[in-house]
């Protein structure tokens, strides 16, 4: 059973790929994760906010005086909130790069839309095989149109791709007018390959202490519906590999992504629940699966149901949404038939 795929022009014996979290913060576990079957591993990410507070060479410039206007000091976070700084994130790909051989990819998480040129060179230098851009950003400014931010994210990735020779992937979330336009887009500007979608962590109310706080909410197997039909609209309409996350739990959830078009498939929530063995588990419910149905290869499986390939196209469109309201039928709707009172 040949399981290898190729992402961003990388060999990988799987498409099993976990991708950036907690786990991914310490090299053993990565060894670990390549023990259990991964193909390659997206490491934890590395934010901006860390670099702007590298910039200053002690922390109390960054509260000196902030006493009298209490609100500045919210601006930056505290230095213990990130549990390795950029020099130490450098060293720990280095590191890794020397104790694993599946590809190692480098992860940063920004939130303007300037790019990270200098420290994607220096994640390059460090040894990283590749480097995944995750974007978050939340823009509050009602006089900034959706042109100015998608040319923005264009702008980023080129500026990015430009300055460095490893493959570049984006990390996207599905919150654009026009996906597929966007698709295209970032796919000219130079991107190796997408990741969909990024999950926002909404913020909740504490009713108590009438404070807003983070939210952290693991992902289900329903969330993998979203990338799967985006996957399968864009499946060898853009040049770019496509990865699916968010919603990937088990060896059904990423046979229908590799068959929508997916290069590989990336785990997280559930590798958070079950334990990084559970790489082993999947991969052998995925060779059970293809051996049945007499799949020789993930090759065989990759795009077979994208919209471009599966019998009906219109499925993964507006015809869809219609038949499943048509369709749909709620189960306590079933008491008031009148089978149920009269026999």
């Amino acid at each position: 059973m040949d399981l290898t795929t190729t992402y961003m022009g990388m060999q990988l014996r799987s498409p099993l790929v976990p991708s950036s979290s907690p786990l991914t913060e310490e090299i053993d576990n990565l060894q670990r994760m390549e023990d259990a079957g991964a193909g390659a591993v997206v490491m934890h990410s590395l934010f901006e906010e860390q670099l702007i507070m590298e910039s200053y060479e002690l922390h109390h410039h960054l509260t000196y005086g902030t006493e009298s206007f209490a609100e500045s000091l919210t601006y930056f976070p505290e230095p213990d909130r990130f549990r390795i700084g950029p020099e130490e994130y450098l060293e720990l790909i280095h590191h890794a790069k020397e104790r694993v051989d599946i590809p190692i990819i480098a992860s940063l998480n920004g939130s303007s839309l300037s790019g990270w040129t200098d420290y994607a060179r220096l994640v390059e230098q460090a040894g990283a095989s590749a480097l995944e851009l995750n974007t978050y950003y939340v823009q509050t400014d009602t006089k900034v149109t959706a042109e100015e931010i998608e040319q923005g994210y264009a702008n980023m990735v080129h500026k990015v791709k430009s300055s460095v020779n490893i493959p570049i992937a984006v990390k996207l979330s599905p919150y654009f007018t026009n996906m597929a336009n966007m698709a295209k887009r970032i796919d000219q500007a130079g991107a190796d390959a997408l990741v969909l979608f990024n999950r926002f962590y909404q913020p909740d109310i504490n009713l108590e202490t009438l404070e807003v706080q983070p939210n952290v909410l693991l992902s289900t197997p329903q969330d993998i519906r979203l990338p799967l039909r985006w996957i399968a609209i864009l499946y060898d309409r853009i040049n770019a590999d496509l990865a699916a996350t968010s919603g990937i739990h088990n060896a059904h959830d990423v046979l229908k992504m590799l068959m929508v078009g997916a290069n590989i498939t990336m785990l997280c929530s559930v590798l958070l629940r079950q334990g990084i063995n559970h790489i082993r588990c999947i991969e052998e419910e995925m060779r059970q699966w293809m051996e049945k149905h007499e799949y020789e290869s993930v090759q065989q499986l990759q795009g077979s149901m994208s919209q471009k390939n599966c019998p009906n196209p219109n499925a993964f469109e507006r015809s869809q949404y219609m038949k499943a309201l048509q369709t749909y039928k709620p189960e306590w709707g079933r008491i008031y038939e009148p089978s149920y009172y009269y026999g």
